[in-house]
């Protein structure tokens, strides 16, 4: 039997041969340039020269003749036509700098016959001379002598005006000026089409009539904006139909500003409007402007066609929207333009072409977007606002929710804010629920664009459909779809991962919603605070639903589509809690039973959960509410922090047994872990009292003994089990004041060290740290602490006569840990020693002196650097090999 491979699997390998084919296809069209490039004739001679880093292939030489080094560059002159071009351009410049200087300085001082005279022959010399030029072949000249002839029709326009009506109306002369001119150079630049310059000028002179003549009337400015639409609309006409590629461009530029300054003024007044009949004309002025734009958008390429169904959509949003939120209050006026925007979504069952129909659905996105941007700040308000408990821990339940938040926001003018995020987790949810309806109802675009073999299977956008709507149409064979299905299948999100993303925003935007709504009402604290703690609840079962729905998806459906709604609630799940727990320390009651329940919904969401990273979340989140409810506790029976530390080590030590009934469990770590913190919590809140921090210390001990039962534990827990033991003995004698620490501890070093001796000769490979250095270090340290303050000479005698020796017997037996314990001794008191005597010299010295000598230092350092670094690496070394 024939095996037939599941889709996503030919998926697979149908992109690896479409890649192999598009890279054999790269290699065989290198191959060819280069086969056409050796085919060509023989450049002109040329200086040889070699330029190693040039590219490309060997240039082409005579039959017979040697061939050429790759990179081969022949040095030619400077191009002829470079040197006409600056010639040209200089001649022109310097020919409108004298017609500028006659025109301002000379033409007083001539009649009238000199004036007329002198224009019409200049202007008629340099109009006729490029008709001359062209004809023979000098398109070159003909342009220098053209850009004149532009600037002279310029001043002759200045000098009519001076002279022979000099009581018009300057804005209205150049109005009329302008229109005249640019038909003047439409008709110049038609009728001698091998110019570049005469059109793009037209169309520049072209924008100023209108405007210029508004100005002059002294228009409104909602006519300035119908103005500034014509000539907008004037520039789209041409940039589609104009002859000649500067004129297009030019036209494109002009009409983008002239458009973007309608858009601006029909937006300024739409919003400003004092009601809904106001904003009615500024409506119209931007609807006009949105279906001139989706006008040009049908006739434009792919690229411009997107950017005006973007420009067409947003404007038909402010258009509609500006008259219902004319009529509503402040804090509404989002919901019009937002409901609007998502009316956009209807034109996917129009016959806009495709490029405009995916600029009208990112207008449509746009508009969406602003508006849950703009619900950010009081959601962010509503999450952290409570941190402001913190500085006064169960004061009183506050009046209402808003006086918790302690936020200045203008909440009445956010009223929209939830109904907004409401009304998107609504359709969001729909989107996720019913897809497959979703994707066969924007059916139009999906064919109009290139198929995407990522949608759902059956739809519009997966294979099959799309290469029907391409058949039917006649436009591409099957091998050019399934290559453009591919293609676009590695560009674009697939339907899968686009339905997650809804599902997940849905979950995300309906829990700021509830969040939201009892801020803007002001609800009692009470009901916020039990509100916030069910929310959590349902996040909780909302991560565990989906992710355990979500275990029998298919292999071709990725992982993150799939996860993307479990993590999105896990994520609000721990963020609400905190919220909510900051919010419950306001009052006493509130804080044991909002932590109470919180850490029993985490623990039961771990016991659900499925996959090991929620699981381990959820038991992190857990632990920490248990280690704060013990923290209540100590407080509650009006116990001292350093006193309420032990209660604190009850949950690290539910911890050290959870981890011993998990094992090697993924989570068994980070719980672990978790209550190591809060053991180092209770350790802080017990520094402030030396007993009570040794009791901590010690109990620190026995916790992590108890995890070093555990063989994968043992190494780590088991090193961190003996220095809490030391250094609670440690904190101990200082607590209790004792001046001879070596009473209590040398009773414990020499049973360690024979018990370290008996562990060497049965086991020579073990370490000499695992061995000594327990046993050494319960004497040395606190010896060399007390050294310290001591001011008589026989305990750092004796203690720096034992140093000595254990560093020799380190070197003598190559055992690192005497030989480094040993070291630092004896160096710390040498330095005891020295000390007093360094003091005496700094203050005899010079003050310039220490840094000089701290600048030698370092230059001698910098000097040796290669050679300090072989002798650290040596030292290394030697210290690896030890014991």
């Amino acid at each position: 039997m024939e095996h037939v491979p599941p889709p996503a699997e030919e998926l697979a390998r149908l992109d690896r041969e479409l890649t192999e084919l598009d890279a054999r296809r790269a290699q065989l069209l290198t191959r060819r340039a280069w086969l056409l490039a050796a085919l060509r004739p023989p450049a002109p001679a040329a200086a040889p020269g070699w330029n190693p880093s040039a590219w490309g292939a060997p240039p082409a030489g005579r039959p017979g003749a040697p061939a050429q080094p790759w990179g081969h560059v022949p040095k030619r002159p400077s191009a002829p036509r470079g040197v006409q071009n600056v010639l040209l351009t200089l001649g022109g410049l310097l020919l409108t700098v004298a017609a500028v200087a006659f025109t301002l300085v000379s033409w007083g001082s001539m009649g009238i016959g000199g004036r007329s005279a002198v224009l019409t022959a200049l202007t008629a010399g340099t109009l006729t001379a490029p008709v001359l030029l062209v004809r023979r072949g000098l398109a070159a000249t003909a342009e220098a002598l053209t850009a004149v002839a532009l600037a002279l029709t310029l001043l002759d326009v200045y000098a009519v005006h001076a002279v022979a009506a000099p009581d018009t109306d300057g804005l209205g002369f150049t109005a009329v000026a302008s229109a005249v001119l640019a038909a003047l150079w439409t008709v110049y630049g038609l009728a001698l089409g091998k110019l570049r310059l005469p059109l793009p000028a037209a169309v520049v002179l072209a924008q100023w009539p209108l405007l210029l003549w508004a100005w002059a009337a002294g228009a409104p400015a909602l006519v300035v904006g119908w103005v500034l639409l014509a000539t907008a609309v004037l520039d789209g006409t041409i940039a589609l139909y104009g002859r000649g590629a500067g004129a297009r461009v030019t036209a494109c530029v002009g009409g983008s500003v002239m458009g973007f300054s309608a858009l601006v003024v029909g937006l300024a007044l739409s919003v400003t409007a004092s009601g809904p009949l106001a904003a009615v004309a500024p409506g119209a002025l931007l609807l006009a402007a949105a279906a001139a734009a989706l006008a040009g958008a049908w006739r434009a390429p792919r690229g411009f066609a997107r950017a005006g169904g973007v420009v067409g959509g947003l404007a038909a949003v402010a258009a509609v929207g500006g008259v219902p939120a004319a009529a509503v209050p402040d804090g509404w006026m989002v919901l019009p333009y937002l409901l609007c925007g998502l009316a956009l979504t209807a034109v996917v069952r129009t016959r806009l072409p495709g490029s405009a129909a995916h600029g009208v659905l990112a207008a449509s996105g746009a508009v969406v977007a602003g508006a849950l941007v703009w619900a950010v700040p009081p959601v962010a308000t509503v999450l952290l606002g409570p941190v402001t408990l913190l500085s006064d821990v169960w004061a009183g339940p506050p009046e209402g929710f808003r006086s918790a938040l302690g936020s200045t926001l203008p909440w009445t003018e956010l009223a929209a804010a939830p109904v907004v995020s409401a009304l998107m987790a609504v359709l969001l949810g729909a989107a996720y629920r019913w897809w497959p309806t979703l994707v066969r109802i924007a059916g139009p675009v999906a064919v109009r664009r290139a198929p995407d073999t990522g949608g759902e299977p059956g739809t519009p956008q997966s294979g099959g459909a799309a290469s029907h709507g391409v058949g039917a149409h006649g436009r591409a064979g099957s091998g050019a779809l399934w290559s453009a299905g591919a293609g676009a299948a590695a560009r674009r999100p697939s339907g899968a991962v686009l339905r997650g993303a809804a599902g997940a925003a849905a979950a995300a935007l309906g829990w700021a919603a509830l969040l939201l709504a009892g801020a803007v009402l002001d609800v009692p604290y009470g009901v916020a605070v039990g509100g916030g703690t069910v929310l959590v609840g349902a996040l909780l079962v909302l991560a565990v639903r989906s992710a355990g729905s979500g275990r029998g998806a298919s292999a071709a459906v990725p992982v993150t589509a799939s996860a993307a709604v479990p993590v999105t609630a896990s994520v609000a799940a721990v963020s609400g809690a905190a919220s909510a727990g900051l919010l419950s320390l306001a009052s006493e009651g509130a804080s044991y039973a909002v932590f109470g329940v919180l850490a029993v919904l985490f623990a039961g969401a771990a016991v659900r959960a499925g996959d090991a990273v929620p699981r381990a979340v959820f038991s992190v989140a857990a632990a920490v509410g248990a280690t704060v409810l013990t923290g209540f506790a100590g407080r509650s029976l009006d116990l001292a922090p350093h006193e309420a530390a032990p209660l604190v080590l009850l949950v690290p030590a539910l911890t050290v047994l959870l981890g011993a009934r998990l094992r090697r469990d993924p989570v068994a770590l980070p719980v672990e872990l978790t209550g190591a913190l809060g053991a180092l919590v209770a350790v802080g809140a017990a520094a402030s009292d030396g007993p009570s921090s040794a009791l901590v210390l010690a109990l620190c001990g026995v916790l992590a003994a108890g995890a070093a039962v555990r063989p994968e534990r043992r190494r780590v827990a088991g090193c961190l089990a003996v220095v809490l033991f030391v250094v609670a003995t440690w904190v101990r004698l200082a607590a209790s004041e004792v001046s001879f620490p070596e009473a209590y501890t040398l009773p414990v070093t020499v049973p360690a060290l024979a018990v370290g001796v008996l562990r060497r000769r049965g086991d020579p490979e073990a370490s000499s740290w695992t061995a000594y250095g327990p046993g050494l270090a319960a004497t040395l340290l606190p010896s060399l602490a007390v050294a310290w303050a001591d001011t008589d000479w026989l305990r750092p005698l004796l203690l720096g006569v034992a140093a000595l020796v254990v560093t020799l017997l380190g070197a003598r037996h190559r055992l690192q840990a005497l030989l480094l314990l040993g070291g630092a001794g004896l160096a710390s008191v040498g330095l005891h020693e020295l000390a007093p005597y360094v003091v005496q010299v700094a203050g005899a010295l010079p003050r310039w002196l220490p840094p000089a000598l701290a600048g030698l230092l370092l230059l001698g350092v910098g000097a040796t650097y290669e050679q300090r670094l072989r002798d650290a690496r040596r030292l290394k070394d030697a210290l690896g090999r030890m014991r």
